[in-house]
């Protein structure tokens, strides 16, 4: 009977603390943010500014923009040169260790941000994802070298040469972030055995069925396209398509990929119900504020969770869409 009673109000003790961690916040999930290529995690005209946006919309929401590295150059730099796996371990490590996210978060991820938090999801075994949101993120990769603004041009040049003729050497597949999801149509073998990024996460290889179970654990996945975006090449794959395999020009939707058809990540059983599709008839993550509140924020963020729903660190199933 003592120990029973020590049981409970052990129960007790943390539900509690999960309460204060997450009405502390206004009653709102906390979000994590992974910027782009070239950007970085608090810039004020491009994250800062969502950060902003968000916290008008959800008031006292706990919110963590990822930064590699110990200031904003840094983090810049990192967003070309490192290791994505090292990356995402060091923010999966970070998260498990962090009180704020103990009961769950949203993640929102921007262009290459969005496939580093897919990783995220799949491979940390911390604090539940409830919704994952993936502006322009290229999740079959990119064949193509995108604009290159940020960095000096002529090492934009040596980068593009790079990654024509090097993406699946060990050296850059470990030091360059881009060579670490390209995609080359014309040799999907030597994608499948020598991506150590992105084939891994996608299962091309060999199926990891923890990476299908966390994922299918989201309650949404939202894929955002960009219509107009002449960054990443080809489009589709910011809804999971991609050339069709041994050539560069005919491009497969999601449903007639290899990825879907053998349902390697289990997106067959999460198509109907658990992804959402958007498009933006704009350039690469060019939206409004406002389509960003309509469409992403108080769709998929403001619901808050009712205090009822706070027990033993499990949430409501379903919340209800203001």
């Amino acid at each position: 009977m003592f120990l029973l009673g020590k049981v409970v109000i052990s129960v007790f003790f943390v539900t509690c603390l999960l309460e204060k961690s997450v009405f502390a916040q206004g009653g709102y999930l906390p979000i994590i943010l992974w910027h782009g290529m070239g950007d970085s995690c608090c810039f004020s005209f491009s994250l800062g500014q969502i950060e902003t946006i968000l916290k008008d919309e959800l008031p006292g929401v706990y919110i963590k923009s990822i930064m590699i590295g110990n200031n904003e150059v840094e983090d810049v730099k990192n967003s070309y040169f490192g290791n994505l796996n090292d990356q995402v371990q060091k923010v999966c490590d970070e998260i498990k260790s962090s009180r704020e996210f103990s009961i769950g978060y949203n993640a929102i991820g921007f262009s290459q941000g969005a496939q580093l938090l897919r990783a995220l999801v799949q491979r940390c075994d911390g604090p539940p994802v409830y919704n994952l949101i993936s502006l322009g993120g290229q999740h079959q990769g990119v064949y193509g070298w995108p604009n290159c603004a940020s960095l000096e041009h002529k090492l934009c040049d040596y980068l593009r040469r790079l990654l024509n003729y090097g993406a699946y050497t060990s050296y850059l597949q470990n030091h360059l972030v881009q060579a670490q999801y390209w995609h080359d149509p014309l040799d999907e073998s030597k994608y499948a055995r020598r991506s150590l990024f992105l084939a891994e996460i996608n299962n091309e290889y060999e199926i990891n069925s923890d990476y299908i179970n966390r994922l299918q654990s989201l309650t949404k996945l939202v894929l955002v396209k960009f219509e107009n975006d002449t960054l990443v090449q080809p489009i589709a794959t910011e809804w999971f398509g991609f050339y069709e395999p041994g050539q560069a020009t005919v491009v497969q939707q999601l449903q007639q990929t290899r990825l879907f058809k053998e349902n390697r990540l289990g997106l067959q059983d999460m198509y109907l119900n658990q992804i959402d599709f958007l498009s933006v008839p704009a350039n690469h993550l060019q939206f409004t504020d406002e389509w960003f509140v309509e469409k992403i924020v108080r769709k998929y963020l403001k619901p808050p969770i009712p205090k009822s729903c706070v027990l033993g660190a499990k949430l409501c199933p379903e919340e209800p869409k203001s």
